[in-house]
């Protein structure tokens, strides 16, 4: 099967397009045939560390890269009951020992996965689960709910554009802050107001907020805070959040249209080294796909 490698730390040049063996699945894996996944910028971030590094911060190396995979069940082990052949899937490989950039991979039965709602496209649903399950999570957290004044940072990015679209789903009053270019998109997922960051700095206008989600990680904590009603709460993108429960829940929303991906460009898998230059510049509007094989 067509595959491709992460052979060196450092630049794209690194992943490199190669034929392996297909793997067998154990007898509490599932092998799915992969149909899209994507690129984000754990993905980036992962390639980047030096091998040294990784060791160091015992931090897994994985052979092959690509955190979520959306894609067909094609065989079960032996113990398996949860799904079966011809089941369409989805989730991420997080903290397992390979990667999406593949044909086919095997995953554990009862890991971060679930079945794909009837009328989803896998290259719908693969980007997805991180950044869906990321938004909920930290929602969740903040208390997000109906009449709730809620304020995005970085609502353009792939956490951001499902946090606007749960936050109005909850109910919230949402305001999102992103770029001049990503007004309209931000406005078209459920905000109620846009603030562009090249123009008004969010923390000079004088609101108040019940939720600042800071969903890129870049935001001021302390200038953040002090925009906060009483009781007010600031959350910003830092942990991991990837559980099975939190998975269920994104296809639900998704089953009912409540959230969809967002996605700037699309790539095949040969081409995925200019998917990871294109992420790397940190300029993407929501998702980037990777067809794997077409539907």
């Amino acid at each position: 099967m067509k595959a491709v490698l992460f052979k060196r730390a450092g630049s794209a040049d690194g992943l490199v397009l190669d034929e392996i063996p297909e793997p067998v699945p154990e007898a509490n894996e599932i092998l799915v045939k992969v149909r899209a996944a994507s690129v984000t910028r754990g993905d980036v971030v992962l390639r980047r560390i030096p091998r040294i590094v990784a060791r160091l911060f015992r931090l897994g190396r994985k052979a092959i890269l690509g955190h979520e995979f959306a894609g067909d069940v094609k065989a079960v082990g032996s113990d398996v009951r949860l799904f079966e052949i011809g089941d369409r899937v989805f989730g991420t490989t997080t903290g397992l020992g390979t990667g999406s950039y593949a044909e086919y991979i095997c995953v554990p039965a009862d890991g971060v996965i679930t079945r794909i709602p009837a009328g989803v496209r896998y290259e719908e649903a693969a980007p997805i689960p991180i950044g869906g399950m990321t938004a909920l999570h930290f929602l969740r957290e903040g208390g997000v709910g109906r009449g709730k004044l809620v304020l995005v940072y970085g609502a353009s990015g792939s956490v951001g554009t499902f946090a606007v679209q749960l936050a109005h789903h909850f109910g919230a009053h949402v305001t999102g802050v992103c770029s001049t270019s990503n007004v309209e998109l931000v406005r078209s997922l459920g905000a109620d107001e846009v603030i562009d960051y090249t123009q008004e700095d969010f923390t000079q206008g004088g609101r108040t907020y019940d939720v600042i989600f800071d969903a890129v990680g870049k935001a001021s904590p302390k200038r953040s805070q002090e925009l906060l009603t009483v009781n007010g709460k600031y959350v910003s993108v830092r942990s991991s959040t990837e559980r099975r429960e939190n998975l269920l829940e994104i296809a639900e929303l998704l089953d009912i249209r409540a959230i969809k991906a967002v996605i700037d460009r699309r790539y095949a898998l040969a081409d995925v080294r200019e998917a990871h230059r294109y992420v790397e510049r940190g300029r993407k509007r929501g998702n980037v796909a990777i067809t794997v094989a077409k539907e």
